[in-house]
């Protein structure tokens, strides 16, 4: 495992970070989100990433995040691991558990540290822009997250380009620099591409892609259409249905295509593509057993890619 400086920071993330998102809520095996926890720290991931409302039911990640801490890594061991959450989605009922407000973002962070035990997290994010709240207020709750001690860094989650650039400026005048920003990207979403890549560079933010293999697109798991059990096939996924079109299909038979001539299945593809640009500091994967998570890992024994392999990834993605 490498790892890379998180834009102008002392932090170093592992190039592939996991991330809680699904798989380790009470609906889930406790023991297997163990194991692939446990197998991803003997693999040299050191950051795991999680959220308030991670679960199902929301909370619950954190939860059974703070028993695996508890069972696995005593002592010490907190020391050798980045643990970052966030708020800033529907947390609960009322006009305080939602968006960006001073008042719904340090509670939310007191509530994370009870769930998961902790004193601290490494990173705490606003995980969301809020139109409705001063983006000030926002910044300065996570500016006094980190003077509490309760966060390391601070780092913002689903915000433009523009917003970005303002809410880093604020931070920096506050003396909490944003560390890093968590963006949306992949193959098949490429919105960071269009001047937010740019301003993280230029404000020294370091960048981690969630959803890098776009729901499951970006697998072998849809070369034959739809199976069951998918997220596609699941009503109440975040993968829509309408979202696996015969001209997504056929996107991705071709991009698989070159996956195999470069000995790679096309999930480790995906991840490289991504990690060819020095400007994304990590990936950030989820997992639902031990032997996808080291399939996904497997993806850094090829980062290189050659113009003409670029060129024609390009010409399939139009």
């Amino acid at each position: 495992m490498k790892y890379n400086r998180c834009g102008k920071s002392g932090l170093l993330l592992p190039q592939i970070s996991l991330g809680l998102w699904h798989n380790f809520g009470s609906v889930d095996n406790f023991e297997n989100g163990e194991s692939i926890i446990k197998e991803a720290f003997d693999k040299g991931i050191t950051h795991f990433d999680l959220a308030n409302n991670y679960g199902p039911v929301p909370g619950s990640a954190e939860e059974n995040f703070g028993k695996i801490l508890w069972h696995n890594f005593q002592g010490n061991m907190r020391d050798q691991i980045v643990v970052s959450t966030k708020a800033g989605y529907t947390m609960w009922d009322g006009p305080y558990g939602d968006w960006g407000s001073r008042k719904y973002l340090l509670s939310s962070l007191d509530q994370s540290l009870k769930r998961m035990k902790l004193d601290y997290v490494d990173i705490f994010y606003s995980h969301r822009f809020d139109p409705e709240t001063p983006l000030e207020e926002t910044m300065m709750a996570l500016d006094y997250a980190v003077r509490s001690g309760k966060a390391l860094y601070a780092g913002i989650s689903n915000y433009n380009a523009e917003q970005t650039r303002e809410a880093a400026s604020i931070l920096k005048q506050l003396g909490t620099p944003c560390l890093i920003h968590q963006v949306k990207y992949s193959m098949f979403v490429r919105e960071a591409e269009a001047g937010l890549l740019d301003v993280l560079e230029e404000k020294g933010v370091g960048c981690i892609a969630f959803s890098p293999l776009a729901q499951g697109l970006l697998t072998d798991k849809y070369l034959k259409g739809i199976p069951e059990n998918s997220r596609a096939s699941n009503p109440n996924g975040h993968l829509q249905l309408e979202e696996v079109s015969e001209q997504k299909v056929q996107k991705i038979i071709a991009l698989n295509e070159i996956a195999k001539n470069r000995n790679q299945s096309l999930a480790q593809m995906a991840l490289a593509w991504l990690l060819k640009d020095n400007r994304i500091t990590s990936v950030l994967i989820g997992a639902s057993s031990v032997g996808q998570l080291n399939n996904n890992i497997d993806s850094l024994q090829n980062l290189d890619f050659s113009q003409e392999e670029l060129k024609a990834i390009e010409t399939i993605l139009g």
